[in-house]
This record gives C-alpha cells, structure tokens and sequence, in this order.
C-alpha cells in the first residue's frame, strides 16, 4: 500500500484546474493499493466539503495572498513520516515552502522522510512573466524564486509535467533551475457521463436557446488570460461580415469581478452580440456534461494554458475544439485532427470561426468523431494515473 499526502491551497471547484485534476486522477487510483489523502486551507466548513470519495484534511486558517498559515508546519511535522511521498501541487504558495521546511526539519531530526515531488500546473511557464498585464506580479516571481522558490524546487525528487510542451517551456523561465528530475506524466479526465438528452434540452431551456439551436461553446473563468476580448470581437467582425455563426455562450465564474464586468458590457453595448452571445455563469455536475454534448463545438482561444481540462472535456463528449496554439495540447488536437488550432490573436480567432462554419456535415462528422478518439488516445484519465503512480512508485519505494 502506497501512502500519499496532496497537498493545496484550497480544493474549492471555482479554482477549476489544480483541485478538478486531484479529484480525477484520485478517482483513478486504486484503493486496494494506493491511499491518498488531501490537504489544504479551507475553511472546515466549506460547503464542497465532504463530498469527495477520499479523505480531505482542511486546517483552515488561511492568511495572506501567499496562502500562510499558521497551523500547516505543524500538522506536517507530525503527520509526513506516514507517507510515502508528498505532493505538492502549484506553485508561488506558502504550501511548498512549508513542506520543504518540514522534510528539513524531520532530516535534522533523523526521522523518516517521504519522496517530495511538485506539480506545477503550468506556473513555470514564461507567458506568466512576460505578459503586459502581469508586471507588478512577474517582479514579485522574481523575488520569490531568488528567496524561496528556486530552492525548493531544486530540493524536490521531481517535478511532474501534464506534457512535454509544459516541460520544455519550463526550462527556459528562470535561471538556476535545476531540478533533480523533470517527469512527463501525462494528464486526462474520467470518462464522462453517457450523453442525455433530456438534460441537454434542459440546458438549452434554462439558458434561452431554442431546442435545435447551434450554439459555441466557452467554458472557464472570465479572465484576460482565456483570450475572451480576442474571441468576443472576432465573433462581432464575423457577425458584421455576415457571416451565420452560431450563438456563443460563455459560462464561467467571473461576471461579478472587473474584467467579467467588461466584457458584459462590451456585449450589451452591441446589438449585434447582445442577440448573440448568452452569459450563464458557472455550471457544473449534469448541466456542465449537457452543454458539452449539445455544443456545435468548444472554444477556447487563450493565451496560455498549461493542459485545458475543459478542452478534454470537450474532445471526451464528441465536441470539435477551436483553440489557440497557447494551449499546450494543441498539437494532440492538430495531429489528430480534432478541432482548428490557431495563434491568439483577434484574427486568427474571427478565421478560426470562419473556418469552422464553412464545413459540411460531412467534415463536422469526421471532426467530431477524431475529437473522442483523440481523448482515448491522449487523454484518458487511466493512462495518466498510471504514469503518474509509476513516477511515485519509482521513487517512493
């Protein structure tokens, strides 16, 4: 039996990736032969809770942007010698710092330490300290790496990548990284749910769409990074080009804050996408499977993404994907014919739409059925799990 300790900020579903990607690829694992706990900062009575399959630590207390808290030191020092290895997941955060200190101070200490690794979830690519908008924040990066971070990656047995793409792109953010090992170990979803169709015509009646209606779908947070203002003014020069598209629909977490504010305003202040473009928050559960399965295709034109589960999600249920060459799976989508790959730009996005609209059924069919074959063939979330407990394995025992 293989004992193993997640650790992460907050396992809250609105953080979509890093808490989405633990809760699949422990769904995965073997209970007979792996234990797998999490721990994070949450609030212990955080309503998403205590509806996981698997044992969730929450100590709460969390203070300061860094993710501080007071009381995480101290349950590590006590609890790590009771398992295997740790796992680390994100960077920039009090949680790696905390979990190199405490393997320090058990060394010291002459007791038994487990294997350390760090997922980095995309946080070493270069996009996060070049980006126009990121300034303050990438000399702030700087900082921590000099200080903190450079050292504790260094000091990790590994770190573990969800691609190749992710890997490489990490090598060339900072100087003075030299981890011991970078591990490719892949990433995937479970499977999906069979495809509903009651839940489907629920869908489109809760959210205005009419029952054969076409619609494009977007599904994350509102956020500049996901390339949204490229993806609403691309779809305004096609709609004043007269080009038929679709409706788009944007779900996602995010309305409430400035730029979700934004781009709701952009669309309201236009006639043409105010008739045309749908904002229906965050979905989940049954509904999130019913938007995939109905959507004409997915659309996701950001400027970096280190995997894009929303993008696999998609692929998973049949939906072609018309992505940008930011995401870092888009050759999987290329080579397999899956979907449009384009630059992150406003015009490639209004050609990649463009592109998209001008296909026959015929093409549509053929895309939609290379969509699922390149999720069983990349993407499976049994793949995955086995790649990543063979990196453990290899290290932990």
């Amino acid at each position: 039996m293989i004992k193993l300790l997640n650790v992460i900020t907050s396992m809250d579903p609105v953080y979509g990736g890093m808490c989405q990607g633990i809760r699949n690829s422990i769904g995965d694992l073997n209970p007979v032969t792996t234990t797998n706990h999490v721990l994070c900062l949450d609030d212990p009575d955080s309503e998403y809770l205590g509806m996981d399959k698997f044992k969730v630590i929450p100590l709460g207390d969390k203070r300061t942007s860094w993710g501080y808290s007071k009381h995480l030191k101290k349950w590590l020092i006590k609890n790590l010698t009771t398992y295997d290895a740790v796992i680390v997941h994100g960077l920039w955060q009090y949680n790696g710092y905390a979990v190199r200190n405490a393997i320090e101070t058990l060394k010291s200490q002459n007791k038994k330490t487990p294997k350390f690794y760090i997922m980095t979830h995309g946080m070493m690519d270069p996009y996060f300290q070049k980006a126009p908008d990121r300034k303050l924040k990438a000399i702030r990066n700087l900082f921590f790496w000099k200080f903190i971070e450079q050292k504790t990656v260094n000091s990790t047995d590994g770190l573990f990548f969800t691609c190749e793409e992710e890997l490489l792109l990490a090598r060339t953010t900072f100087s003075g990284y030299a981890p011991k090992k970078e591990i490719n170990i892949g990433y995937g979803i479970l499977p999906p749910p069979a495809l509903n169709k009651n839940d489907i015509a629920n869908f489109r009646k809760r959210n205005g769409l009419l029952p054969d209606e076409k619609y494009i779908l977007f599904i994350s947070r509102l956020h500049p990074k996901k390339g949204l203002i490229n993806l609403v003014n691309a779809y305004s020069d096609c709609l004043n080009e007269h080009i038929n598209l679709p409706k788009l629909v944007l779900a996602g977490p995010g309305l409430e804050e400035e730029f979700g504010k934004s781009i709701y305003n952009l669309v309201k202040e236009n006639s043409n996408l105010k008739n045309n473009v749908l904002f229906i928050g965050m979905i989940t559960g049954p509904e999130k499977w019913a938007a995939f399965y109905g959507a004409a295709s997915f659309i996701l034109p950001s400027h970096q993404e280190n995997f894009g589960i929303a993008v696999v999600e998609a692929l998973a249920c049949h939906c072609p994907v018309l992505i940008s060459n930011k995401v870092n799976i888009w050759r999987e989508i290329q080579k397999g014919k899956a979907g449009i790959v384009s630059e992150d730009t406003q015009l490639a996005t209004a050609e990649s739409l463009k592109k998209f609209v001008s296909l026959s059924n015929i093409e549509l069919q053929e895309m939609k059925n290379d969509a699922y074959i390149v999720y069983k063939e990349n993407f499976t979330m049994t793949h995955a799990s086995k790649q990543y407990l063979k990196a453990i394995e290899n290290g932990a025992i």
